[in-house]
């Protein structure tokens, strides 16, 4: 099950790679409980003082895994998406820090487990949209995240599906630093070495601090995605994009 998400040790840090590279490093359901599992070790490690989180190239992530989605009765999509939702805020609950590398594209959920971690560290070229909304319904969670990134007005406006690269990446706050394409995981890994190398119990420190207010409402604010999520499955826009993946 881990081979969904590959864990390598570096000193002082570790780098995750979402290794679904022919579903586009769709988030599914053994990816996901494969990332909580890695997550609770990593957590209880001391000698990781960072973590660098990226995926198997062409793509850092294409979003929720829409042919598992598909399979499922509309009534028990919502309670697959949680789960995601659940993986996810871990990230923002690991006591340190969380370094997104994106290159490719981060497509709606891939978009918003990008925001999810503490630093994002964006290609130059890379895409980023969350088409959710062209496919007719809400994004069922990483709304907390997203928001205190970027604010709620942009938040609304990438909720909307529009598309962004290069410097709007990082002038929107979607991410801190740009890189030049195939680079990211480079720029990455570098800055986790930076904070590796940091008095740790500090930099836990900072991370403790803000956690509840960039995520203290994330499971509140998800349980509500989920709920507009649900009652947007039944529509026709929806049904019609979950019948192409049948």
């Amino acid at each position: 099950m881990l081979d969904d998400i590959r864990c390598e040790k570096r000193p002082g840090y570790a780098v995750l790679t979402m290794d679904r590279p022919g579903r586009r490093n769709a988030l599914g359901r053994r990816s996901m409980a494969a990332l909580r599992g890695v997550l609770e070790r990593l957590s209880e490690d001391p000698e990781c003082r960072a973590v660098v989180l990226t995926g198997a190239a062409p793509a850092f992530c294409a979003g929720s895994d829409l042919r598992e989605m598909a399979a499922l009765p509309p009534e028990d999509r919502p309670a697959k998406e949680a789960a995601t939702a659940a993986a996810v805020r871990m990230l923002s609950a690991l006591p340190v820090p969380v370094i997104a590398a994106v290159e490719g594209y981060a497509l709606g959920g891939g978009f918003v487990i990008a925001t999810a971690c503490d630093l994002v560290v964006s290609g130059a070229g890379a895409r980023w949209s969350m088409p959710e909304v062209p496919n007719g319904f809400f994004p069922p969670w990483g709304m907390a995240p997203l928001i205190a990134r970027v604010g709620p007005v942009a938040a609304r406006r990438i909720v909307w599906g529009e598309r962004f690269e290069g410097d709007e990446v990082l002038r929107l706050g979607i991410a801190d630093r740009l890189a030049a394409d195939g680079n990211a995981l480079a720029v990455a890994e570098n800055w986790a070495l930076d904070l590796a190398a940091l008095p740790p119990e500090a930099v836990r420190s900072v991370k403790r601090f803000f956690a509840p207010v960039i995520a203290g409402q994330a499971e509140r604010l998800d349980d509500e995605a989920s709920r507009l999520f649900a009652e947007d499955c039944r529509s026709p826009a929806a049904q019609a994009v979950f019948d192409k993946y049948r």
